[in-house]
């Protein structure tokens, strides 16, 4: 098999490149210019041709009148030429008009002696016009000539032998000018309503490949639209048959992904529920062996392990909470309408003791009347679940001694809870890179990188949204923003 050669990978590219309106739109209008091209061409020559034959008509009336008024006598020719028939033949200085009439070989009598011989001149046939064109003085000229019997001819109607008789020949000539001119004038006025017909059908073509690609293009809004983890199928049922089988491939693949997507929470929902028995045993025994042990080596170890069963209970519960978050999961837990204001104030109360036993300051900032409230619509569990992780965050990241202010209100119809703290806080790029899973910003503290993943999964199941910002002079402000429940 050859390779594809120059011409062919350039187009290749080209075209790939190239959108698929771009292509359709192209593909059509090619035929349709080498059409108009085509079109114009055989146009242009019909016209010359056409032009040809009138101009030719009129060249014969012409020779034929010329011919009339030469008139043979006794003793030679009568030319009955009057000045003004010249004149009315020589008036337009635009398109010159040439004749001549002669007796051949060379006898010029009239006119202008350079005009050429017709073709065929030394054997012509008498009384049929001959027209063919010319140059003279580097003027293009079209001529009609006209062989005329002065004495006797044969039976076959040519001229007998030279000298037993003579022939008369006129021509006239006129420029191409004209002719040019009026195939010009006739493809102008062909080819402009042709031109306008070319645009409209361009117009239209164009509006009916927008029209076929219109499917498509709502195909590729629904799939940018989508969150990265939404894998309900598509809906195109309306769509031509190709689109349709687009999105059936598509919803085929997106079925496969969500199987396996499923799979995999369904694994870690259930390896999270079996550890927790454990991990919770393992906690206590360990708490139990430091109240009764009295070795200061042994209770340096027995602490480590606390600490880690500590830690990955916290994982475990992340990851359930993490599970409970994901579209499939949150969609099955009933909506209510949630007042924010009073769960953030019971949540923070809870969370004092662990905020004191860390050294923080943890404070609510309530600018709001004590009756008024904030409400949203949502799952009051995981709205809870994500307030909880801003604050836990925030304690366990601000470092001891730190302030951590939470305030809740209402601003431009979004409901808006804020956690501030003066801790060392994030740069712009941590911001950002925090909220994957099992990202980190620091390794102190004994978190697992799952906190703020949980927040964002949380706030997009709410259209919602979570952000990072610096809280001067020093610290992090965390923004989670709700639509207000009207």
């Amino acid at each position: 098999m050859r390779p594809p050669s120059f011409l062919t990978r350039l187009v290749g590219s080209a075209l790939g490149h190239r959108s698929l309106h771009r292509q359709l739109l192209l593909w059509l209008l090619l035929p349709q210019l080498v059409l108009w091209m085509a079109a114009a061409f055989v146009t242009y020559n019909v016209a010359e041709r056409y032009a040809s034959r009138g101009i030719d008509a009129s060249l014969l009336q012409a020779t034929r009148s010329l011919a009339r008024q030469v008139k043979p006598v006794s003793d030679g020719l009568f030319i009955d030429f009057p000045r003004a028939a010249q004149d009315i033949i020589e008036a337009d200085p635009d398109d010159r008009v040439y004749y001549m009439v002669s007796t051949p070989p060379g006898k010029f009598i009239l006119g202008n002696k350079q005009l050429p011989l017709p073709p065929g001149a030394e054997a012509p046939r008498l009384g049929e016009p001959v027209f063919y064109d010319a140059t003279l003085d580097k003027v293009r000229i079209r001529l009609a000539a006209l062989f005329l019997p002065i004495g006797s001819k044969g039976p076959d109607g040519r001229v007998g032998e030279k000298g037993s008789n003579e022939v008369l020949l006129v021509q006239i000539a006129r420029s191409q000018a004209s002719r040019d001119e009026l195939a010009k004038s006739i493809l102008l006025d062909t080819v402009l309503p042709l031109s306008a017909l070319i645009a409209l059908m361009t117009m239209i073509v164009w509006a009916g490949i927008r029209a076929g690609l219109a499917p498509l293009a709502r195909l590729r809004a629904l799939v940018e639209d989508r969150a990265p983890n939404d894998l309900a199928p598509l809906e195109l049922e309306a769509a031509p048959q190709e689109v349709r089988a687009l999105a059936r491939a598509l919803n085929a693949l997106l079925a496969a992904v969500q199987e396996s997507v499923a799979g995999q929470r369904r694994f870690i929902s259930n390896a999270a529920h079996q550890l927790r028995t454990p991990l919770a045993g393992l906690k206590s025994q360990t708490e139990i062996a430091l109240q009764s042990n009295h070795d200061p080596a042994l209770a340096a170890r027995l602490e480590r392990v606390h600490e880690g069963a500590v830690r990955s209970a916290h994982l475990v519960n992340q990851l359930l909470t993490l599970t409970r978050a994901e579209p499939e999961a949150a969609g099955a837990l009933p909506r209510t309408c949630v007042d924010l204001r009073a769960l953030v104030v019971a949540l923070v109360a809870e969370c004092v003791p662990r905020a004191l036993a860390a050294g923080i300051d943890l404070g609510i900032e309530d600018p709001l009347p004590s009756a008024e409230s904030v409400r949203v619509m949502g799952a009051e569990l995981l709205l809870r679940e994500a307030v909880f992780n801003l604050v836990d965050n925030a304690i366990r990241y601000a470092g001891r001694g730190a302030e951590v202010t939470v305030s809740v209100r209402a601003e431009s119809g979004r409901a808006l809870v804020e956690v501030a703290d003066n801790g060392p806080g994030l740069n712009a790029e941590q911001r950002e890179a925090v909220f994957g899973r099992f990202v980190r910003a620091t390794h102190e503290g004994t978190g697992c990188g799952l906190g703020l993943a949980i927040v964002r999964e949380i706030a997009e199941r709410h259209r919602g949204r979570i952000t990072l910002e610096p809280n001067p002079p020093q610290g992090l402000r965390a923004r989670f923003e709700l639509p207000l429940q009207p």
